[in-house]
């Protein structure tokens, strides 16, 4: 059985503040986010949402720290990694390779 492969995604919300997750169908899961009660309790009354950042990365496991990584990035390397002038592997470089960002 194929191991299911997750994605940490980046949120712009209504407000210009950023959240970031981790999901195995991100599309499914900003639909959540925007009209579910499965939402981040955070993102209630922020949209409209905007994906504005996603990449797999492999198991949850490991999209789980990433996650924590991106989490604690200062904002100019969150917007860095949106524009594409940074990349996962060059902002958290101690993850594992295997992440499908090196």
């Amino acid at each position: 059985m194929a191991e299911t492969e997750y994605s940490v995604y980046i949120v712009r919300c209504a407000d210009d503040t950023l959240y970031t997750g981790i999901a195995a169908d991100v599309e499914r899961r900003l639909g959540e986010h925007e009209s579910s009660p499965r939402g981040a309790k955070y993102l209630k009354g922020r949209g409209p949402l905007t994906l504005v950042f996603s990449q797999v990365v492999g198991d949850r496991a490991l999209a789980s720290r990433f996650e924590y990584r991106v989490k604690k990035l200062r904002r100019v390397e969150k917007q860095a990694l949106i524009d594409g002038r940074e990349t996962l592997a060059a902002l958290i470089p101690d993850q594992d390779s295997e992440a499908g960002c090196a």
